[in-house]
């Protein structure tokens, strides 16, 4: 799995492609349900596609950070992948980054 701790309250998730993506999502939704002290990024640089039981799974992941007050990044949207989330409107309700680096600095920044 892609899920690396990167600092004591971020979680940096490399999404595989599925159909790995949805056990990485859930796992990651574990622990930040565990721990309310978390940020994520998630790192699309390897994914083509993402299934409508993924987008689910995302959300549920945005819900329980927004419920604590934690951030959630996206990075490295390939265009193909991000037009998903244009055409479901999911664009507006996520924020989006070009790339990790970018993406862990901002939540920092925030912190």
């Amino acid at each position: 799995m892609g899920i690396q701790n990167w600092s004591e309250n971020m979680i940096l998730l490399n999404l595989s492609r599925e159909p790995d993506m949805g056990e990485e999502l859930q796992t990651v939704i574990a622990q930040v349900t565990a721990n309310s002290d978390l940020d994520v990024v998630v790192d699309f640089a390897d994914v083509d596609i993402v299934t409508s039981s993924s987008v689910a799974k995302l959300l549920k992941l945005r819900k329980v950070l927004y419920d604590n007050n934690r951030k959630l990044v996206f990075s490295s949207v390939r265009p193909k992948t991000k037009a998903i989330f244009n055409i479901t409107g999911l664009d507006k309700v996520f924020e989006f980054v070009d790339d990790q680096f970018v993406a862990l600095a901002s939540v920092q920044l925030v912190n």
